[in-house]
């Protein structure tokens, strides 16, 4: 393998150029800035990723749940230059371009129901505080203007937006930005390792019980306040939650009931990675909004969508009736067409159908680390599992922060990484491992992925 140059145009060191200069995600740069270095990741080819030494690692994250196609699709690249080269950007406020109308279409047909319009943002983020505003507008153009308040789940993440972030459920994500948008509160989520002891037989019982505390706490709110009620199918931070069976179609009862917005958060689970284009489908419910972005593109352009029912745009269309919200980059041309072109190698190389007929596969193989004692649980669905370490399985007891912060960060990030699986170990909650790999793996890869966690797993265990 050929490394990369090792400084950058200026001629400094580029690892200390990252020190100077690089303000990362979401990451603690006190080692950093003191002389660590940073994994410098330089290229992709399908399941695998390479650094700047030349080493190749398995993307068990598909990047951050994104790349659904794989990694060096010459293809999009070249749909890319080609959309480039005759519209490089325009703006969709009040005018369209071929791209966006042409996306906008095919991810209507995908999705269930009366979802007919689309949105476009550049992101995750953007596409929840769309639906965050529009879910406001309307009840305020239905005449209750009253109905502001939103329900989402414990330790869910809805992004960082001022407005998602507030119905984020992440303190340690939220305080130092406080004072957050008001009127937002929080249900159990479906951790069924974690449910209380009566339904410890009977995950079906637990997801109505989950399920009936939003009807409690729309009840407790006022139904008359509440607008809408954001969840994740299969619910991220926290270790990859499932839905238990009956779950959402009971959600679905109690939100029409009480005249509340349900919105389908699938800035992660759409595009394949449980199953179908949209994971609703998967589950049997219909939304009200469905938000997007990540696997549209598999990572190639960016771009997200907020997708609204006809009942919801329908106050759009009268008078002068306008829903003041928008994006520059909000549906790129180039970003569109990249879609598009993703949405057809999906469909021509049956990917989704690949999820379909190896989640059992992916499951079961996973499945198989439950034999080491600091593995607790194993839980997901099609290409998204989080796998939850414990300190005693008997109990189930977990970690302390300490324990928790040696383990993780201390341990498992940089041995996982060392040992050619890039992944992610997260104390958002209960310590997790989380993998979501592209979705053109098969069996083969499963067990190097399985392999490679239970050599560091077994090693983690000595060190507790």
């Amino acid at each position: 393998m050929t490394t990369s140059n090792s400084t950058t145009p200026k001629g400094t060191d580029r690892q200390q150029a990252a020190r100077d200069h690089l303000w990362m995600h979401m990451a603690r740069h006190s080692g950093i800035v003191g002389g660590g270095n940073v994994p410098v990741i330089t290229r992709g080819e399908g399941h695998m990723i390479y650094d700047d030494k030349g080493k190749g690692y398995i993307d068990g994250l598909s990047g951050l749940f994104v790349v659904q196609v794989g990694h060096g699709r010459e293809e999009l690249a070249a749909v890319a230059q080609e959309q480039a080269k005759k519209l490089s950007f325009f703006p969709l406020w009040s005018y369209a371009h071929e791209p966006a109308i042409d996306l906008a279409e095919r991810l209507a047909d995908y999705a269930p129901g009366d979802l007919n319009r689309v949105f476009f943002t550049t992101g995750g983020g953007e596409a929840v505080e769309s639906a965050f505003k529009l879910a406001k507008q309307y009840w305020k153009l239905q005449g209750q203007p009253g109905k502001t308040k939103v329900i989402s789940r414990a330790l869910a993440y809805h992004g960082t937006p001022q407005g998602a972030l507030a119905i984020t459920s992440l303190p340690g994500m939220k305080t130092p930005f406080e004072p957050l948008v008001p009127g937002t509160f929080r249900v159990p989520n479906t951790n069924f390792y974690r449910a209380p002891e009566q339904f410890e037989d009977n995950e079906k019982d637990f997801g109505i019980w989950a399920a009936e505390r939003i009807r409690e706490a729309i009840e407790f709110e006022g139904a008359e306040s509440v607008a809408a009620v954001f969840l994740e199918p299969v619910q991220n931070s926290g270790g990859c939650f499932p839905p238990p069976p009956g779950y959402f179609q009971r959600v679905r009862e109690i939100c029409d009931e009480y005249d509340v917005l349900l919105v389908s958060d699938e800035v992660i689970c759409a595009f394949g990675r449980i199953g179908s284009m949209f994971a609703c489908v998967d589950f049997g419910y219909t939304p009200d909004i469905i938000t997007c972005a990540k696997g549209l593109t598999s990572g190639y352009s960016p771009i997200g969508a907020m997708i609204a029912s006809d009942k919801l745009f329908e106050p759009f269309t009268k008078g002068d009736t306008t829903f003041y919200h928008g994006y520059t980059f909000g549906g790129h041309p180039v970003s569109a067409a990249v879609a598009m072109a993703n949405l057809d190698i999906m469909e021509r190389e049956g990917l989704n159908q690949n999820v379909k007929d190896n989640a059992d596969a992916f499951k079961a193989t996973l499945s198989k680390l439950l034999d080491l004692p600091i593995v607790g649980d194993v839980r997901g669905a099609g290409y998204f599992y989080g796998i939850e370490l414990v300190k005693d399985k008997e109990t189930k007891e977990t970690f302390n922060d300490d324990e928790s912060e040696r383990l993780l960060r201390g341990f498992l990030s940089t041995a996982l990484y060392d040992a050619g699986l890039y992944c992610r170990a997260d104390d958002r909650g209960d310590p997790v491992i989380q993998l979501a790999p592209p979705l053109t793996i098969g069996q083969k890869e499963f067990d190097e992925i399985e392999g490679i966690l239970r050599s560091v797993l077994t090693e983690a265990s000595t060190k507790i």
